[in-house]
């Protein structure tokens, strides 16, 4: 499905559309052979409290940043090579319902779906790319991921000093 998209006219203007939605601070996405699978916000864990966050899943990226006018300019953009990623499911908080880590060897966070059903999708579709991409590069799965960062309210110790 993914490799009969890559060099059409649509997929060039739905990536165009992405980059220009990050203006000048945004890096290039346009690449021979990319295609925009799919795209979403998901709440990510961050120091203080869950933010919601743009996500664009590409055949070979993860990319995410701050809304800052939904559908027209986000900020903040990281971009993710989908070899370097590995999932797992994390269960209910009373907090944030949905979860999954996303573990790379850099960095590790925490997000949720606004749905189950929703969760699923985006673990089945991250993972069918994750498995394509290292089938056609022969590369292994991240082996040693970053830690997560744990928010403050969710442990009763520092994790340094305990």
């Amino acid at each position: 499905m993914m490799d009969h998209l890559a060099n059409t006219e649509i997929n060039s203007q739905r990536i165009a559309a992405v980059e220009s939605c990050f203006g000048a601070s945004g890096q290039p996405l346009a690449l021979p052979g990319r295609v925009l699978l799919g795209e979403g916000i998901l709440t990510k864990e961050c120091r203080k409290k869950p933010k919601p966050r743009i996500f664009f899943l590409f055949n070979d990226i993860l990319v995410y940043g701050s809304i800052i006018l939904n559908k027209r300019k986000y900020n903040s953009q990281h971009i993710i090579p989908l070899e370097d990623v590995t999932l797992e499911t994390l269960p209910d908080t009373l907090q944030m319902k949905n979860r999954w880590m996303i573990k790379t060897s850099k960095k590790s966070f925490v997000v949720s779906a606004a749905s189950l059903t929703e969760r699923k999708e985006w673990i089945s579709h991250l993972e069918e790319c994750i498995k394509h991409l290292l089938s056609k590069t022969g590369r292994q799965p991240c082996r040693e991921p970053a830690a997560p960062w744990i928010p403050d309210k969710a442990t009763d110790i520092c994790m340094r000093c305990t």
